[in-house]
């Protein structure tokens, strides 16, 4: 008996468009629709917080991810894709993917961005194959009054994590966990 049926070749055909969903490329143009997007979110980001405007030209590269969407339902993940720049100019993009298990249901999106204080860091991120975001990242999370929590102690730090622009509703948002993958244009 043939195994060609109507179930399995859209079966098949359903697979196959997943696996074509989850290619890491940015695609013809999809680099300069991200480009974009970089920028629109490092102009609100430097427009809407002081603190990161004034970090941002020590900082030696920053990566912006524009969107990442969270969603659980005791399982959860979270998947979006940015720039790494360098004096304002894109030298990479990557993939920023985080899985999750536990009490949760919901749905959020979310920017971020991370700041590379030293060249060591932004090195050790470049480097990587696979960088996840750890305990070296020190976040400035925005508060009532447009700044973001930025003071000496945080200065001093290798990375710094901007989390904004939230809406949804699972509570809190992190990189904590995030890995960042190279996306290979």
């Amino acid at each position: 008996m043939s195994g060609l049926t109507r179930r399995n070749v859209i079966l098949s055909g359903s697979a196959m468009a997943g696996l074509a969903a989850c290619g890491n490329g940015v695609g013809n143009q999809g680099a300069a629709r991200l480009d974009a997007r970089v920028d629109a979110t490092r102009d609100y980001l430097m427009a809407n917080f002081p603190n990161a405007a004034n970090l941002a030209p020590k900082a030696a590269g920053i990566l912006y991810v524009p969107l990442v969407t969270e969603a659980g339902f005791f399982f959860g993940g979270a998947y979006g894709r940015g720039a790494l720049r360098i004096n304002d100019v894109t030298v990479d993009y990557y993939s920023a993917t985080q899985a999750s298990w536990g009490l949760q249901i919901g749905a959020q999106q979310y920017a971020h961005a991370l700041f590379f204080m030293t060249p060591d860091a932004l090195a050790e991120f470049r480097r990587a194959d696979g960088w996840e975001a750890g305990a070296d990242i020190v976040y400035a999370l925005p508060n009532q009054g447009g700044s973001a929590g930025v003071d000496t102690t945080t200065t001093l730090a290798p990375v710094i994590g901007f989390v904004f622009g939230q809406s949804g509703f699972i509570a809190g948002a992190t990189v904590k966990g995030t890995k960042y993958t190279r996306i290979i244009p």
